[in-house]
Parts: structure tokens; sequence; C-alpha cells
């Protein structure tokens, strides 16, 4: 029998995912003991693939059985280019052994001309059979292609192919009359075997068997659902929400597995009685599958659309607008096992265009109609969620998009085009199923990875990654299941899939996932090898010797690089990828790379000359430009700097190679301080300048040897004296000069030593003049 389309491809699309996960096959590759093929039977495969090609009453099914040898062919020819790879390649280094060939009048020893025939004769042997492989895949490749172009080309006409239009009355009785027909044969199917003897004695047989698988099939689609509720209700226990939810979600998938336990007896019964023909038989069959569209779809309905308030809803909605939309989602399933009834009781029978339009267009119309309210369940969901978020804006975006299929399905197939319509309507109806799908069990996931990693709070447990990926790699998935929802079929999906499996050709080597894997494998292993060597000699090594910090971090940082060069060049060679052949192009990338990234370069390059020698190290005072402060981090493109004001400026190396660069702290701690200090012009010099002395050299942090110097600087504004000394650890600068300037005032308080005025005196040589008219003008 044909099971309905939409659970067909389905099935299909499970059956790829498994074909997916499944060992690639290994190459042959060195190899010398393949079987040879037999072209002769290729090639009469491929004469009659052309000729039947070039024919327009070719078969779809005929066009399926001849992709599927030649696509067996395909792969034995994949495996058949690598045939004596390992000898090749063996006598290819024997060649390039004996060295290149002379040219011109030169001459070589007839030894080595003899040997450098023979090879080359060896060589054209090995090669004849790839050769005559990679020829006939290339051909076989081509029919490929050939045939999947026909089917599409196919499949595209039917979708432009214009029908008589199901709005017009004037197909209304040819339609009538099909359906009638329809009816009439089911009833002459299921007429005759009611009348045929055995068939009677074999239901007698079987009554009490079909009894019992009625009364299976009433008491789990009928009188279960309180029951499975109930013990749902049981099943929610736990200590946290995350939990409950899981459980909740587990005894919720008894609406769907009780039900069709119970559609699967209807099935059985019906089967048992003996009365079902060829056509009823495939209705009897297909009901499990039917029913099961339904369950399922009244189960999505009800996690999608609550009956009552949760907290993490998938669609922000009122109470009323969830009643219409677990209506809605039911009715879809309805809608689509309605579908698939039609097509299996009408589909190859023959009926004219008109009879066809008519009976599907009612469906179509009923499709378009939910489509436009569930579209507009999802605007409404918008708009009372978050306006700016990334997912209310895909659920507005889906909303409007479901609108327009909604009017331009039915309105396509009430113009004629049936095909078209009905390739819009069910395709976008099982496209929200699936997503519904995905939204649960990426929720699902989430739930799990809570019960066995719980957060601190909920918003740390909004704020995790691996669900999120989770719910990628979902997305990822079920690209296939769209694909073939959307009309593509296995055959393009498994060209893609053996596509992919081929790998693409990088120089002279074909680079296939296994190697890639490989690669990714090794390269993995280097870097954890090269991690856990730096984390040695980081913590145990060189802690034990006498080099400083900044050259254990350079030493550390450099193995870092070197054990990713070689884990990448290792990785590299185990692959067996042979780069030579990208060696122009690589040359030619490295020019444009270098002047894009120049500065980029630049700083590298600085950083690797920091990191050499050592002119500043991590925990130095450096002054770099208008920047002042402490040296936190040296990378090989920047050095971070901590100022005093705990800010941190990041420092291009370029500009520390290139600028000068004041290192307080890189040789020594000891660094000289200098504090100003102004008198009036009244005060001995000389005993200010002792004072001064004696005030420097009580100092604990200043180095007496050399002793501290006094200078008198100059005469601005007052007698400038400076006070020079060298302290024994410069950072301690601040608080240092702090202490000598209160020293300095709590002595000249004590010796009477005044410090300069800041008032300004103004004389005016016209004294008596002006206050002899204030007076005046006081009097007046």
């Amino acid at each position: 029998m044909r099971l309905p389309l939409c659970i067909l491809h389905c099935l299909l699309a499970l059956w790829l995912g498994v074909a997916a996960l499944a060992p690639a096959p290994v190459r042959a590759e060195g190899d010398d003991q393949t079987q040879p093929l037999d072209y002769a039977a290729w090639g009469e495969i491929a004469t009659t693939a052309e000729a039947e090609l070039g024919s327009d009453t070719v078969t779809d099914a005929r066009l399926d059985e001849l992709r599927g040898l030649i696509v067996d062919w395909r792969a034995k020819l994949t495996l058949a280019q690598t045939t004596n790879a390992s000898r090749i390649a063996t006598v290819r280094e024997q060649i390039s052994a004996l060295g290149p060939a002379p040219t011109g009048d030169a001459t070589e020893a007839p030894e080595i001309a003899q040997k450098r025939k023979d090879l080359g004769q060896q060589l054209s042997l090995l090669q004849a059979p790839g050769i005559a492989a990679e020829e006939a895949y290339r051909r076989a490749d081509g029919l490929i292609r050939e045939i999947d172009g026909k089917a599409r080309s196919r499949h595209t006409d039917q979708l432009l192919q214009l029908w008589p239009s199901p709005l017009n009355p004037a197909n209304w009785p040819e339609a009538a009359g099909g359906l009638t027909d329809t009816a009439l044969r089911l009833w002459g199917e299921l007429s005759t075997k009611l009348h045929d003897s055995r068939a009677r004695a074999q239901f007698w047989n079987a009554l009490p068997l079909i009894l019992l698988l009625l009364a299976v099939t009433v008491a789990t689609t009928i009188f279960a659902r309180p029951w499975i509720e109930a013990f749902a209700d049981r099943l929610r226990i736990g200590k946290t929400e995350a939990r409950r939810r899981i459980f909740g979600l587990l005894a919720s998938l008894g609406q769907i597995i009780v039900p069709s336990i119970g559609m699967v007896a209807l099935s059985a019964a019906l089967i048992r009685t003996g009365f079902m023909g060829r056509t009823t038989g495939e209705v009897a069959l297909a009901l499990p599958v039917l029913g099961g569209v339904v369950f399922v779809a009244f189960w999505l309905a009800a996690r999608v659309f609550p009956r009552v308030d949760v907290d993490q809803a998938i669609l922000p909605l009122q109470r009323n607008q969830r009643q219409e939309g677990r209506i809605l989602a039911a009715l879809m399933g309805v809608v689509l096992s309605f579908e698939a009834l039609r097509r299996l009781t009408m589909d190859g029978q023959n009926y004219p265009d008109a009879v066809t339009a008519v009976a599907s267009f009612p469906m179509l119309a009923g499709g378009g109609i939910l489509l436009w309210r569930m579209g507009r369940i999802l605007r409404l969901s918008q708009e009372q969620g978050e306006q700016n978020g990334y997912g209310e804006k895909l659920i507005g975006l889906l909303g409007r998009a479901l609108k327009l299929i909604a009017v331009a399905g039915p309105g396509l197939a009430a113009l004629g085009y049936v095909t078209a319509g009905a390739a819009l309507v069910y395709p976008a109806i099982m496209s929200l199923g699936l997503m519904a799908v995905l939204i649960i069990l990426q929720r699902l996931l989430a739930d799990i990875w809570a019960v066995v990693y719980p957060a601190a709070d909920a918003e740390a447990e909004n704020e995790r990654l691996v669900p999120v990926l989770a719910g990628f790699a979902l997305a990822l998935m079920s690209i296939p299941l769209f694909a073939l929802i959307w009309g593509s079929r296995i055959a393009d999906l498994s060209e893609i899939w053996t596509r992919f499996r081929e790998g693409f050709q990088l120089g002279d080597t074909r680079v296939s996932p296994s190697d890639f894997l490989l690669f990714a494998v090794i390269f993995v292993i280097g870097y954890l090898i090269t991690r856990l060597f730096q984390g040695a000699l980081r913590n145990s090594i060189l802690p034990r010797t006498r080099m400083d910090r900044g050259g254990q971090n350079a030493l550390v940082s450099g193995t870092g690089y070197v054990g990713i060069f070689f884990a990448a060049l290792v990785a590299i060679n185990a692959t067996g990828i042979d780069l030579s052949g990208l060696a122009i192009v690589a040359s030619a990338l490295s020019v444009g790379i270098g002047f894009g990234l120049q500065n980029i370069v630049q700083n590298f390059v600085s950083g690797i000359i920091l990191m050499i020698e050592r002119p500043v190290s991590e925990g130095d005072w450096i002054e770099v430009g208008t920047t002042q402060g402490i040296v936190k981090t040296i990378s090989v493109r920047s050095t971070r700097i901590q100022t005093f004001d705990r800010n941190v400026v990041v420092v291009p190396n370029a500009d520390l190679v290139s600028q000068r660069v004041t290192n307080w702290t890189r040789f020594g701690l000891a660094g000289r301080l200098i504090v100003p200090v102004t008198v009036a012009w009244t005060e001995d010099t000389r005993r200010v300048e002792k004072l001064l002395r004696e005030i420097a050299e009580a100092q604990p942090m200043v180095i007496l040897n050399p002793a501290p110097t006094i200078v008198l600087q100059g005469f601005n504004g007052g007698l400038n004296f400076e006070i020079r000394v060298i302290l024994r650890d410069v950072n301690f600068q601040g608080s240092v000069r702090s202490d000598i300037n209160h020293m300095i005032v709590q002595r000249f308080i004590a010796e009477g030593i005044k410090l300069p005025s800041t008032s300004a005196e103004i004389t005016l040589g016209n004294a008596g003049e002006i206050g002899a008219a204030l007076r005046g003008t006081g009097q007046g």
C-alpha cells in the first residue's frame, strides 16, 4: 500500500538521518588487490540510460531505477580511482630520485636512462585503471545530473499545470460523478466480500478476537484520556520545576501512544473480518498512520497552547487565544489526515483533472483558513511579547508568511493551479508541526541540563549556552526534514550527502570529511599536549629557575606557538594533504594579506621582539608617550598597562618598540626623587640648605650614598630650592614626597622660615591726586 505523503516524507528523512550516521566506506587507497570492474556491463547500463533519457515516455519509476543503478556504479568507480595509489606514489618517488631528465644536448648514463624509461612505463600501467575509472565516473556523474534535471523539470511542469477551476460550476457534476464512483467502488469491494462464504466464515471464526480488538479500541481512544491525565499528574513529581516539566512531558506522550494502540487494534480488527478489499484494505492498514497524525496534532496543540497558565509558555497568549490555537492546530491534523485519505482512495484511478481539482479544493480551502487564523494568533503573540525580541520578530515574520500562504495557496487552486496550491498549504501545515516538535525538544534538553547541572537562579539558567547550542544542532538536523516537506526528493538529499562524503580537492589531494575529522582529532591532541607542557613549564619548571617573570612568560608563550604549529604540521602530514599545489596561491594571498594586515603583523613582530629582548617585563613601571603605569600582561599583539588611576590602557607593541619608553624599575628599584621648595626672598639660603639636607637624610627610604643634594635652582617668585635624593624603591615616590613636604612645613614653622606670600603689592605714583579727587567726590 502507499503511505500518506507527509508520513512517507518523515519516514524517509529518518532513514536518511540514520544513513548519515553510518561510517563512510573506507577508501581503497593503497589497495593493489582491488577487483577489476566490468566496464562492459557499465557501458551497457550507461548506454541504456542515455537512450531512455532522450525519450519523453520514460516513467519516473524507471528514472529512479536507473538512477539507483548508476549511483551504485559511481560509488564503485569512486573507489576504483585510487587503485594502485601506494604503488604509484612509490614509483613517482623512484623517478624523482633519478633527478630531472636531461634537456637539449645533455645526456645521462645508459643505466639511468633505461631505468627512467622502465619506471615511466610502469607508472603508465599503474595509472591506467585509475584513469579509466575517473573517465567512467565522469560519465556516471553526468548521467545522474541529467536524471535529476529531468525529474526536477517534470516536477516544475506539474506545479505549473493548469487544471479546470474547482469554482467553476460546470465542473461540479463531473466531480460529483467521480466522488460517487469512489464511494460505489468502496461499497462494491465491501459488498463482494460480504457475499463471499469464505469471508463470512473467516469473520465468524475471528469474531471473539475482533470483539476484543474493538474493545481495546474503544478503551484506548475514548475512555483512556482521563486515566492518562491522572497518570500524568502523578508523574509530575520533583523538587525543581525543570524536573516536573520533564515528567509531565513524558507522561503526556501517552496521549499519542495509547490512542495509536487503539487505532492499530481497529486496523487489525477490520482486516480480521475478511471483508476488506483492495482499496478498503489499504484504508484499514493506513488507519494507524492517519489516526497518528491527528493524535500528534492534538498533542502538539496541548503543548504549544496549554490549557492552564504556565511560567515559560512557548507563546505569550491569553487563555481564550490559547483555546483558539488548540482548536486550529488540532484541525490542521484533521485536514492532513483527510487529504491523505482522499489521495489514498482516489489517486491512481485515472479520474479527470476536474474531479481531482474539485475533490481537493475543500481541504485546500480549509487549510488556508486555518493558516490565516494561525498567522493571526502568531501576530497576537508578537504584540503581547517583547516587541524588540529576536524570537518575537521571527514569530511575527512567520505569522505574515502564514497569512500570505493562506491566501496564495487556495487562490492558486481556485485559478486551476491545484498542485501549486497544495505545494504551499500542506507543507506549511507540516512545517508548523515540525517547528513545534523542535521547540519542545529544545526545551526538554534545556530541562534535562538544568536537572543535571542546577543553576544558582532563574537568570543564570536562562543565560546557559549548552541548551542554545543543542537547539541550534536540532535546527541543523531538521533541515533535511524541512527540505523533504517542501518537495525535495530523497535522491536530492542523498546526492548532497554523497558530495559531502566525497570531500573537495585541495591541491593534488582530495579531502573528505573523514580526513577532516582525523585532522581535527590529531590537532586537538597536539593542542592539549602543548597546553599541558605549558602548564608544567609555568607551574613546575620555570619557577625553580632564576629567570624573571617576564622571561618565563615569554618562554611559555613561545612554547605555545611552536607547539600549535607542530600540531598543525603533524595533523596535515597524517591526513595526507599535499599543499604543494597551493604554494603559488598561498604566496599571492600572503602578499595581499601582508598589505591588509600590515599593522597586525607589525605588532606581532614587535611582540616577539619584546619577548626575546625583554626591555619591558610584567610588573615594570614604565612610561610610554603620555601613559604611565604598571605593565600587567604582554601578548604578541599588545601590552596592557594599568595606570595609577586604576585604568587599563592597551598599547600596541609597535609603540613600545618604535617610541621612547621610560622604564623606572626594569634594572633596579632605586630611583631619583626631586622635591621643589620655594622660600621668601629674605631668608638665609645657607640656613635653608642645611635644614633641607637634614630633612632629606632623615627619610628612611632615602639612600645616603650618594648623599642627598640640595640645589638653589632659581629666583622665580622666591628662592627656589630642589631636594634631590635617591630612593631605595622608586615605587614609593608619592609617599616619600608627601612625608618630606610635611617635615618641611614642620621645620620651617619651628625655625621661623617664611614661605613666599601669594599676595601682590601695588605702588601708585599719583596716590595724593587720587585721594583728593575721591574726597572731593564725597563732599559733593
